[in-house]
């Protein structure tokens, strides 16, 4: 049986940094957000109907999925949101169950945006979130993404609350400080994550 930790955080928050620092532990990450990416890039079926639902805006020039469109429409339309994970949530889950039964690795990290809005939680034996303030969110993604403060903050809305997730969280890494401190975390919690691992 595998120890499995969720790692979740909200956009901007470092969570994918984090996973990164695990990876390079020799830990298993298991990130949802590629296999979404992946899945709507092999699966026809899952890509034409993906563009038939959001149209032809939804197409890069390449044929290729417009995700930064498609992002931009599910954060503000919650019926449009809905509409995407009822599709994609099962054909994840599948892939993530898959990868689960086969790791090798002492434990795994599950990284995932939606964690605690879904159900991909229940697949978890603890939650880890990486937190920083509303105000580093939009500063990091403004800077990374080079979108407006005001759609940061639509998408910002649209996940779970910031205090809901610290609320359900077993551990909190606050990633305010230097690179430094926070791999230091991370490696701390490595050690954790190792003990419990061998005590299942």
């Amino acid at each position: 049986m595998t120890f499995v930790v969720g790692l979740t955080g909200g956009i901007g928050s470092g969570k994918s940094t984090a996973g990164h620092y695990f990876e390079a532990l020799g830990i298993e990450v298991i990130n949802v957000d590629l296999i979404s990416k992946n899945l709507v890039e092999t699966d026809l079926d899952l890509h034409l109907k993906i563009s038939g639902y959001f149209g032809k805006k939804s197409l890069l020039g390449d044929g290729s999925l417009n995700r930064l469109y498609i992002r931009h429409e599910i954060f503000n339309s919650s019926k449009k949101k809905m509409w995407l994970e009822e599709l994609l949530h099962p054909p994840i889950k599948d892939r993530v169950l898959r990868s689960l039964r086969y790791s090798l690795s002492e434990y795994v990290i599950l990284e995932s945006p939606l964690l605690l809005e879904t159900d991909q939680y229940k697949l978890t034996d603890r939650i880890l979130v990486i937190d920083v303030s509303k105000e580093v969110q939009i500063l990091r993604v403004q800077k990374r993404d080079r979108i407006s403060a005001d759609a940061i903050e639509a998408i910002i809305t649209s996940q779970m609350p910031r205090m809901q997730k610290l609320k359900l969280a077993n551990d909190v890494v606050e990633n305010t400080g230097s690179i430094e401190k926070f791999k230091l975390k991370i490696e701390c919690l490595h050690k954790n994550y190792l003990t419990l691992a061998e005590e299942l």
